[in-house]
């Protein structure tokens, strides 16, 4: 597959790129092979692929899964561009409360690995955008958790003027008050 791994600000979080196989007829690439994660110490079972379409100014997040049940998730868009961010959620941990982001676009074919105590978000850049995601662990209603998008003291430099955010995502708390975070 030949993949290039690059850990970002918060070194859990792994920018992948894949090799891409290109000629006037188009292109070819593998977006996972489990023994080539494996290899770059992503050494996870993913149980379930999900799918995400969105306007431009549309932000989803930041959501995260409580413990039994955290989700890992591996992050690519498909169609448009993203503005991809994961904070560290974990108490005590150096990190705490700090952010990284990638651009995630069909053009680049990056893609974003996020380990469980991360918390996840996007904004749509382009006119549209298809996301898909692989998770570690199945959904659980139960478990669902969330920060508020523009907590100020995580200051995410979001790059878009007005965010389109769900009615759930707007009553998401700070990340002083969110429930069941992880611990480092």
């Amino acid at each position: 597959m030949a993949i290039s791994v690059t850990k970002l600000d918060l070194p859990e979080v792994l920018l992948i790129e894949p090799k891409v196989f290109g000629d006037s007829r188009g292109f070819f690439l593998e977006l996972y092979n489990k023994k080539e994660f494996s290899e770059h110490g992503i050494d996870v079972e993913f149980v379930q692929d999900n799918f995400s379409h969105s306007i431009k100014g549309v932000l989803r997040g930041l959501h995260y899964q409580a413990l039994p049940m955290a989700q890992g998730k591996l992050v690519r868009c498909i169609k448009g561009e993203i503005f991809d961010v994961a904070v560290d959620i974990r108490k005590h941990s150096p990190r705490f409360g700090k952010w990284v982001s990638a651009i995630l676009s069909e053009g680049n074919h990056h893609q974003l690995y996020i380990p469980a105590g991360f918390a996840h978000g996007f904004c749509v850049l382009s006119d549209q955008a298809d996301v898909l995601y692989k998770a570690t662990d199945f959904y659980a209603p139960n478990l669902d958790r969330g920060i508020l998008w523009n907590d100020p003291n995580i200051a995410i430099d979001w790059p878009i003027k007005e965010a389109l955010v769900s009615d759930k995502d707007q009553k998401l708390p700070l990340l002083k008050d969110a429930k069941d975070l992880f611990i480092y």
